[in-house]
């Protein structure tokens, strides 16, 4: 009984680290890959596989465990969801065999296919939905030569524990999907974006330079000086565009945070300096920067981006300031420009979310976060957060 029980409480502990492992996948086809990984251990197969059906009952995915990459692809198709497989699909219960070719759903194997004998197939479902279907063969132990010892049959034990990791595979395949989807809709609306972003700014305004230009081309036989400043015009014009798209170019580009909070900030403001093609004085006290704890480097990395973006978007300024350095015990980071500025009552409306963002980041280090603008009169931004919490000192 004392072995007995040894047994089962280490069947859990890899049940339950095969659900761990199986619950860490984010993208569907590695928790696929690590459900069939995991069932072929936790059952003791030799092989194993996981067949996703579609509408049709037929195999739209096919995950393998056990087999050779470059073996598997020797085989003409992947099995499309008759015999065995499609009986798993159709009756949605669970099929234990001594022999699947003695069963008479069996349809047998393609071409270079290898020869199984004993068989465990479970549905992996969530209420009524099959979502998938994890086919287990050749029960059994490796021997220390490379061989393979075939047990008689899978057990009831056996089959248990992959049921149990069917209902955790399950929520794994919903969770991925639900993952993916959410991916899918970021970037629908990010491209949603981007396409009103281009279409109300600088797809106009190359519009507009099309349409000086042809008010030039016929200006110029009867009037050359009038079409001259016309051109000159379209000049400036064409420069104002080359802005917005590298600005354009900059906000589609956010840089990480490495880690180091120097190189990092000299990055930011070399791309800033290219894109945006605005100077910036940049100092920093190196010996702040040095000391300055990750989540702190980090915030002050985000909020530094942020601030050049919108000084990019926004501001129109022809210089902007970059600042790090102490204050008594804090960490103050002050970026200046001098453009258009704006009413800061109606920030929201002047910058989007941007401001909102970098203050939220304030208050989360227990900081304070200050803007002071006003038109015609350029933008100053001011982050201050304690290099240590509180309850350091």
């Amino acid at each position: 009984m004392a072995q007995s029980r040894r047994t089962t409480a280490e069947a859990l502990a890899a049940l339950n680290e095969a659900a761990l492992a199986i619950a860490s996948a984010v993208s569907l086809d590695r928790v696929l890959q690590q459900i069939t990984d995991s069932a072929r251990e936790l059952a003791g197969a030799r092989y194993a596989a996981l067949g996703v059906p579609d509408s049709e009952e037929h195999l739209s995915n096919f995950v393998i465990s056990g087999i050779a990459t470059q073996e598997a692809a020797q085989i003409p198709h992947r099995p499309e969801g008759v015999g065995l497989l499609g009986a798993i699909m159709r009756e949605g219960r669970v099929i234990r065999l001594r022999d699947l070719q003695d069963d008479p759903r069996s349809a047998g194997f393609p071409k270079g296919h290898r020869a199984m004998k004993t068989f465990l197939g479970v549905p992996i479902k969530a209420g009524s939905e099959i979502l998938g279907n994890l086919y287990l063969t050749d029960k059994g132990v490796q021997r220390p030569d490379g061989s393979w010892e075939l047990a008689s049959e899978f057990t009831q034990a056996d089959q248990e524990l992959v049921e149990m990791l069917a209902a955790h595979a399950a929520i794994a395949i919903q969770n991925a999907r639900l993952y993916e989807q959410v991916g899918r809709l970021a970037v629908i609306e990010e491209r949603s974006r981007i396409g009103m972003d281009l279409h109300d700014g600088v797809i106009q305004s190359i519009y507009a330079v099309g349409l000086t230009l042809e008010s030039a081309r016929l200006l110029l036989p009867e009037d050359p000086n009038e079409a001259n400043e016309i051109l000159q015009q379209t000049i400036a014009s064409l420069n104002d565009v080359i802005r917005d798209i590298r600005n354009f170019i900059l906000d589609l580009r956010p840089q990480r945070f490495s880690g180091d909070l120097s190189q990092a900030l000299a990055r930011l403001v070399r791309e800033f300096q290219a894109n945006a093609m605005i100077p910036v004085n940049f100092t920093a006290d190196p010996d702040l920067i040095g000391e300055l704890p990750q989540p702190i480097a980090r915030t002050i990395f985000l909020t530094t981006q942020e601030a050049l973006a919108n000084v990019a978007r926004h501001a129109r300024a022809s210089q902007v300031s970059v600042q790090v350095e102490r204050q008594d015990g804090d960490a103050v980071l002050s970026i200046a420009d001098n453009g258009v500025g704006f009413d800061v009552r109606e920030q929201v409306q002047a910058v989007g979310h941007g401001l909102a963002n970098m203050r939220a980041r304030a208050e989360e280090r227990g900081g304070s976060f200050t803007v002071d603008s006003s038109l015609g009169a350029g933008t100053t931004v001011c982050l201050e957060v304690p290099i240590r919490p509180p309850t350091e000192y």
